[in-house]
């Protein structure tokens, strides 16, 4: 693990953001950055747009995966 000045680890950092990037918003999920843009593409997940580049809020990741929670038996 490598450790960033204050001494946290990256996966500590990513613990507490409140928006990932497309690239580590795939790595959450599990998915490759390609099939989250075509997710994003058939609605299904909704990037925030208030910048230039796509950033994905931390409450619609865990949305999508509520939403997407396999039907039980």
């Amino acid at each position: 693990m490598n450790a960033n000045r204050s001494g946290k680890t990256h996966e500590d950092a990513s613990a507490h953001k409140l928006a990932y990037t497309r690239t580590e918003a795939a790595k959450l999920l599990g998915i490759n950055p390609i099939t989250l843009d075509r997710l994003a593409k058939r609605g299904l997940i909704r990037p925030s747009r208030a910048i230039r580049r796509p950033l994905y809020p931390h409450t619609e990741l865990v949305r999508f995966l509520e939403d997407t929670k396999p039907l039980e038996p």
